[in-house]
This record gives C-alpha cells, structure tokens and sequence, in this order.
C-alpha cells in the first residue's frame, strides 16, 4: 500500500428514501458538518448558490445583500435536496437550477428557483457530478464517476439521449460557448502503468453526434484532474492537475521531487494540448489544485489549491505571452528555454500569479462576480470572498455559512490527511497520491520502504486498518505503522503522534460504496457463475472471508527484477473495480489480465483451462464486491 499515510474520504453508507433507492452520504461526507463543496452564480451575478454536501443542501445567497450590508443576511434560504449535492448549474434563463446528487443510483434534481423546490428529478449513473447546460438551455450534459460515461439528457423531459463513453472517472465538464465541443476531465489515468507513460487525459465530445473525437493526453504523471474551465473569449480551455515525477525515486520533496501541482493549456478550437505550467514555487509547493474560472474580462485565470488553502490569480495575457515567447525557443527564465521545458519550471508563474491565503480551509469549486471570487471552503463550512482586482486591499474574507460544530477526531483527521502544511514545504498532502476517498490515483511509486528500483502501485487505503500487513510486500506490520513511516518518509515531517491518531480515526472510518457492476444492489447472472467459478479455481482459499483476505503473504509467480521470487500481501477485493491497474507493478489494465496474462503456472488461481467466458465471469464476481 503506498504510504498508507494518505487517502481522500470514504463513503458512509445510509439509507435514505428516495425514489425507492437507497444513497450514500456521498465520497468522505461527514453530515455533521456542512462541507459546502461547490458554487455557481446566475447569470446577473445577483445570486449565488452552494453546494453544501454534508447538509444535503443547496444555499441561495443574496449577492447584493450581502455586499451591502457586509454582514451574513444576505443568506435568503437553503434548498434540501435528497442525496449529497456534488455539483450545480443554472439554466441560461436562470429559471432552474440542476444539482447532481452522489449516490450510486444517481439523479440530477430539477429547482425552480422562483418557487425554491425541486419539480423534476432525471436519472444518471453512479455518482453523477459536474453537470453542464446547454447554451440554448435544450440540454444538460452529467458526468457518470464511476460509469466512467457522459450523460446527454433532454433538458425538458429528462430523457436519456445518450452515454458516452470516456476512458475513467470523469469528474469535470466545460461546454463552448456555440454548444458544439464539450470539454471533459477525466479525474485518473486508465490503463496499465508499468511503462514509460501513463497520465490521465482530457476527452472532446462532438455534441451534434456525441461522440468522442479527439482524447487530449497530458504529460506524463499528470493525475487527479479536478476542474476544467473555458475562457471567455473561448480560444483556451484550463485544467487543474496533478503532475507527479512517479519515475524517480522518492528520495527527497525539495523543487518539487516528487509531486508538483499543475495547470494544463488547451486549444479550443484546434482541440490539442498547449503546454503545461506549474503553480509551485521553487522552495513553496501549491498542492492538490481543485477548482479553475476565468473573470469575465478574461484578463485572470482563478485556481484554487485544495491543499495549501490559497487562491491564485494569473494573468491571463502575460502567461500565454510567455507560452509562446517559449515556444518560438526563446529563453523566458533560468530554467526554460523551450515548450518542453516549460512543465519542470517551478519559476515560470514569477511576476504574473498572485497567491492569496484564505482564511477558510480545503477549497473546492469557486466563481467569480465582477471583481469579487466566491469560494467553497469545505473544511471550515465556510464561503470565502477574496477581490481580486490588484489594487484592492490584499487579504480574503471568510463568511461562515452556519453555526460551529465541534471538530471530531475522525474529521480533524481527514483535515490532516488534505493538508500539505503537514508536509516538507507543502509539496503534498496525503490525498496527493489518494485522491477520492482514500483510494488509488493509478500510478506507480518506488519507495525506499523495500529497496531502490522496484516501483509499486499506489493502493487504495480503504480497510488497510483491517487488512494487516501494510504495502504490496507486507513491510509494514500494519496500517498504524505505515501511517506514521508516511508522514516521516513521504511527507519527509516530523509531527506531533496526535496527527497519526488522528489520520487512523479517519481512515478506519471509510466505508465501502456499491460497485457499478451490480444491477439493482445485486450481482448478474453471470457474477453469480463468476461466484462458484472463483471458488472451484481455488481463489476462494486466499481472497476468502467478508474481506476477501486471509491477510498473509504469498509467491504468485508476479515478481520480476528485484522482487522476482518475492512473496506478496493478499490484497483484500472489496472495491476491486476501483483500484485499476491491477497487480504489484499495475501491469494488468483489467482482472481478465491477470487471470489469462499474468498467471505462471496457474499460481494466481488455476484459471489456464478456463474458458474467455468463465474468466469473464470471475472478472465480474470480483469487480461487483
């Protein structure tokens, strides 16, 4: 498990009534607090609306109010909605507000926002977010998380036109402003990851035809896309990244070592990546970039940085300038010379970002009216307000959007496990390498945990509390252990032992969410053959119980170069379909790979006598846990 120090949250699963279904809290949504999570104005820039995801609400704040009187009344009144709100958009007629709501059996719900309450409710798919309007308002496009597709639904029926396909876990969306390219982010690399390249990539859907037709890759160790915005003048569209150095051992954080914080370039209407520029500083790391907007004079480009609790302001103009003083390979800092240079430059924002500290913490989605941004601050219940007109008074305002509620241990530790100032210069937080709730972001790590030169794939931490030992080789005597080897080898930190507690709390907390191969909460047909399969080929006696462990270590036959021979943990299959690629080294792009590729001697499981059809039964026995 990659330093089992770090995850994003998990989902709690509760009943809830609603259209006959049951949903979940939603990824790592604690309802105690408020968490707002997103924020989108009308298109007067009169009224604001927020996503409060522990709540289950949505907060219609009076922007006029509030900037007269600089004081909370200008809350009008909050929207319950049925499942944890994870994303907003406002019809172009401003008549109607469409909140996704999280949940495995997903809807987008339908507000009147004259009446205040919901009148329509559409199905999507499982964990539905990032929902995208027409610019005529006739259609409304939702990611499907973990469908790993679009929605393209009719915006006044509801009815489904189509699913699109993209490669994995599309989390953001930004649609031109003729309506004919929908722009999407899709939030992990898909595929294996032991090669010389993996990164996740933007998908461009040709609306008329809804088809995907161009896949704009990213530079290499590109992960964790967040958000993605156009700009006004629609030539550049702006994602938000990760771009880790997964290739390099992790010996050391200074100039940005291991993980570096990123802002992607694309051409709208060529549809082809630009360049790539970073939002760190040479000695000062801006980690875990979330949400992106441009002012509407599209002179700032606006991102918010999950992890360091800061807002940047870029000049718009002065970065593309340089963009192309680079391209034409003319020296533009000490450090490039050339486009391809660009994405190492810690130094290259010098002189045209601003970076404001907010006073709330964990940032998510963010808006702008006029001069002033608006900002979800998730960990604080807290709507941040920062002028970014340059000579406004420096400094952001921080507006509670309810009363304080005490600070749990489980929540102070998931506090923790988002915070880069627990790290060395604040390169990274924990959650940099396990976004999502705790969970994967696919790429492979050569720690010095078990030798130099033998790279792993990250693991997911959820039950790592339960599944003892810790990492892919069992050198870690248990989750508790490798908590703490990661805040000291990986966030290269000494901290007090009340943050590890903490970070245990809150990991142990994380709950399994339903898998998206189960039709109505229950295994197909052909999982159930897969269920008797994996017993007779002899799966069942390693990968057995309620976690699908025996928790010891065995030889499979899947080591190679330094860990040939080795004996490795046996991972536990609850949540298997979320944790690709698959194997040690994420050689395996799916579990029918490492059933008929990568099983010497039938180690893995006896599975070479196996039919293409029984292994692809299996493949969805265990992919529906």
């Amino acid at each position: 498990m990659r330093h089992v120090a770090m995850t994003e949250v998990l989902l709690k699963v509760v009943l809830f009534s609603c259209i006959g279904s049951a949903v979940y809290a939603g990824p790592g949504v604690d309802e105690k607090y408020l968490s707002p999570w997103e924020v989108v104005a009308d298109s007067e820039g009169k009224t604001l609306y927020i996503a409060e995801a522990g709540a289950r609400q949505v907060r219609v704040m009076d922007v006029q109010a509030r900037s007269d009187s600089r004081r909370s009344v200008g809350f009008k009144k909050v929207i319950p909605v049925p499942a944890q709100p994870s994303g907003l958009a406002v019809a172009p007629d401003d008549s109607t507000l469409y909140v996704t709501g999280a949940s495995p059996d997903g809807h987008v719900f339908v507000v009147n926002l004259k009446t205040g309450r919901i009148t329509g409710r559409f199905r999507t798919g499982h964990t539905p977010g990032a929902p995208v309007v027409s610019p005529e308002g006739k259609r409304l496009y939702v990611c499907n998380q973990f469908n790993n597709d679009v929605s393209v639904i009719e915006a006044a029926s509801g009815r489904v036109l189509a699913r699109i396909a993209v490669p994995r876990e599309p989390v953001a969306a930004a649609i031109t402003a003729d309506g004919r390219t929908l722009f999407v982010a899709n939030h992990l690399p898909a595929g294996a990851t032991d090669g010389d390249y993996a990164a996740a990539e933007v998908s461009v859907i040709e609306t008329a035809s809804n088809n995907v037709v161009n896949s704009i890759k990213l530079p290499n160790g590109s992960a964790s896309l967040h958000g993605i915005a156009i700009a006004p003048d629609g030539q550049y569209a702006y994602v938000t990244h990760i771009l880790a150095r997964h290739q390099l051992p992790t010996t050391q954080l200074e100039r940005g070592w291991m993980n570096t914080n990123a802002l992607t370039i694309i051409d709208v209407p060529n549809k082809k990546f630009v360049n790539t520029v970073l939002l760190d500083d040479v000695d000062l790391g801006a980690a875990n970039p979330w949400g992106v907007t441009c002012s509407a004079d599209g002179k700032y480009i606006l991102v918010t940085t999950a992890g360091t609790h800061e807002l940047s302001i870029i000049d718009r103009a002065g970065l593309h300038h340089k963009i192309a003083r680079a391209a034409r390979g003319e020296k533009v800092s000490d450090a490039a010379s050339s486009a391809d240079e660009v994405p190492n430059d810690l130094s290259f924002l010098v002189g045209l970002r601003r970076r404001v500290k907010l006073g709330g913490n964990g940032p998510r989605g963010l808006t702008v009216i006029g001069t002033k941004a608006f900002i979800a601050e998730y960990f604080t219940d807290s709507l941040g307000v920062v002028d970014i007109d340059p000579d406004a008074r420096p400094g952001a305002e921080s507006i509670r959007l309810g009363p304080a509620v005490p600070v749990t241990a489980v929540r102070k530790g998931e506090m923790y496990f988002h915070d880069a100032a627990l790290c060395f210069q604040k390169w990274q937080s924990c959650a940099s390498c396990h976004p999502g709730s705790a969970r994967t972001h696919a790429l492979n790590w050569d720690l010095m945990n078990d030798g130099l030169g033998n790279p792993k794939n990250t693991k997911s931490l959820l039950l790592a509390h339960r599944t003892p030992p810790a990492m892919s080789l069992g050198v870690r005597a248990d989750a508790e252990t490798a908590v703490r080897a990661g805040i000291k080898f990986i966030q290269f930190a000494i901290r007090p032992e009340e943050d590890a507690v903490a970070i245990d709390e809150y990991l142990k907390s994380l709950r399994p969410i339903p898998s998206p191969f189960l039709v109505r909460g229950k295994l197909t047909k052909r999982a159930e053959a897969g269920r008797k399969l994996f017993s007779s080929a002899g799966c069942a006696s390693c990968h057995t119980g309620e976690l699908y462990t025996d928790m010891k270590t065995y030889n499979v036959g899947t080591g190679k170069g330094l860990d040939e021979d080795q004996s490795f943990d046996t991972p536990t299959l609850i949540e298997l379909w979320r944790t690709a690629p698959y194997l040690h080294d994420g050689r395996a792009e799916t579990i029918v790979d490492v059933l008929k590729k990568h099983n010497p001697n039938d180690a893995h499981g006896r599975t070479s006598d196996l039919a293409d059809g029984e292994i692809a039964a299996i493949a969805e026995f265990v992919l529906s846990l």
